[in-house]
C-alpha cells in the first residue's frame, strides 16, 4: 500500500490550535481538496530510573573515637557507593515518517481531525482524546549538609583546639566539649541549669542548638556520610526484541551515566513480544483487504518489558507497542458520512483505535 503526502502549507491553511489541550484541528474543506494529512506513530519506551548516590569521608579524630568516646566503627576512609532505588516504564508516540498518510474526504462532510503537536492523530470528529495514565514520577534530592558543613561546627572549636599542633590533645579537646554539651543538656532538661532560658520555645532553640554542637562533634570522630538521588528518563525506540540492552550506567562516583561510560554498572532493558498484531480476516479467515482510501490506524502488538540492575528486577511491564503490529484503515465513507457521520478516538502512543461510535 503506497503512502500518499499531501503538500502541508494546504494543510495549515485550515488549522486552527486548541491552546488548551495543545493540538491542531485540521479541518477537511475545499483548501486541502478535502484531505487531512498525518503521521501514525512509533511506540517509544521511556524508562525513569532513581539511583542513590552515598559518600563517607572520615573525620579528623576517627583514630581516637575508641579511646576518647568508646566508639567502635568510625568511617576511616572516603567512600563513594550507589544502588538503583527504583525504575519506571513509560510508553509515548513519536512520529514514525515513514508512515505518513492521507485520507480523502467528500465534500460537504463536517469532518476534522485533531493531531499532536507533532502531527500524531488523537481524534476523528470529536474534541474528546484518550485519557492517558499519570505516573508518579521521583525527583531529583541533592545531599543534606553534613553536620560539619553547618554554622554549629565553626562554633564548637575552640581557641584552644586551633591553637593546639597535637591531633590527639585537639580530640580529648573535642570529646570534653561533647561531655560538656551532654551535662548542659541534662541541665536544662531537668530544670537545674544556673541561667535557664525565659519560655519554653527558647528552651527549644537552645536544645536544637547544643544538638547540632554535639552532632558537629561526634562527626569529628565519627566521620560523615552524605546521601543524594538522580534521576534520570531514557528514551528507547524498540524495532525488535531486545535483550539485555544497556539503558544507563549507575557510577559510585557520578551516579547515573551514559550507556558508554563504563565506571558504573549497567542498567539493562528486555523486550520480548507476546504477540503480534494480526490484520481482520473475514469469516472464511482471509484477511480483509485495506478499505481504498482509509483512514489507517495501528493494530499493535504487546510485549513484555522489565529493567533490571545487579541481577535484580526492578520494573517488569506488559505494554502495547506500535512496531510489533500492523496498519489497518477505517472507510473515510463511514468516517465522513454527511447524514451519520463517525467519531473515532485513538491512542497516541500506538495509533490504536481506543474508541468509536455515532457522532451526537
Amino acid at each position: 500500500m503506497k503512502h500518499q503526502i499531501f503538500a502541508l502549507c494546504a494543510m495549515a491553511l485550515c488549522s486552527a490550535a486548541l491552546p488548551a489541550q495543545n493540538v491542531q484541528r485540521l479541518t477537511a474543506t475545499k483548501a486541502n481538496e478535502y484531505a487531512l494529512v498525518y503521521s501514525l506513530p512509533s511506540t517509544a519506551l521511556s524508562v525513569t530510573l532513581e539511583a542513590e548516590v552515598t559518600e563517607k569521608k572520615p573525620g579528623e579524630f576517627f583514630k581516637y573515637a575508641k579511646r576518647y568516646l568508646n566508639l567502635d566503627n568510625p568511617v576511616t576512609a572516603e567512600s563513594h557507593s550507589a544502588r538503583l532505588l527504583s525504575a519506571t516504564i513509560g510508553t509515548r508516540g513519536i512520529p514514525n515518517e515513514d508512515e505518513r498518510y492521507t485520507v480523502q474526504f467528500k465534500s460537504g462532510a463536517p469532518t476534522f481531525i485533531l493531531l499532536s503537536p507533532d502531527g500524531i492523530p488523537l481524534a476523528v470528529n470529536t474534541e474528546e482524546t484518550s485519557k492517558q495514565r499519570a505516573q508518579e514520577l521521583p525527583v531529583s534530592k541533592d545531599a543534606l549538609p553534613t553536620p560539619l558543613e553547618t554554622p554549629a561546627a565553626r562554633q564548637v572549636v575552640s581557641q584552644e583546639m586551633m591553637q593546639s599542633q597535637s591531633t590527639a590533645k585537639r580530640a580529648e579537646l573535642a570529646a570534653q566539649a561533647i561531655f560538656a554539651i551532654r551535662q548542659t543538656r541534662s541541665e536544662l532538661v531537668s530544670g537545674q541549669a544556673e541561667t535557664m532560658p525565659p519560655d519554653g520555645k527558647s528552651l527549644q532553640l537552645m536544645l536544637d542548638n547544643l544538638e547540632a554542637q554535639e552532632q558537629a562533634l561526634m562527626a569529628m570522630f565519627m566521620g560523615t556520610t552524605s546521601t543524594r538521588t538522580d534521576v534520570a528518563t531514557y528514551t528507547i525506540v524498540p524495532e525488535k526484541e531486545m535483550k539485555n540492552y544497556v539503558v544507563a550506567r549507575v557510577s559510585p562516583l557520578d551516579g547515573l551515566v551514559g550507556a558508554d561510560d563504563l565506571s558504573g554498572a549497567p542498567v539493562t532493558l528486555n523486550v520480548s513480544v507476546i504477540s503480534n498484531g494480526e490484520l481482520p480476516t473475514n469469516d472464511k479467515g482471509e484477511e480483509i483487504p485495506f478499505p481504498k482510501n482509509g483512514f489507517a490506524y495501528r493494530i499493535p502488538g504487546e510485549a513484555r518489558v522489565s529493567v533490571s540492575y545487579d541481577g535484580e528486577t526492578f520494573a517488569d511491564d506488559t505494554e502495547q507497542i506500535a512496531q510489533f503490529g500492523v496498519v489497518y484503515g477505517l472507510s473515510p465513507a463511514t468516517i465522513g458520512d454527511k447524514k451519520a457521520p463517525q467519531y473515532v478516538i485513538l491512542d497516541p502512543a500506538t495509533g490504536a483505535v481506543v474508541k468509536t461510535g455515532a457522532m451526537r
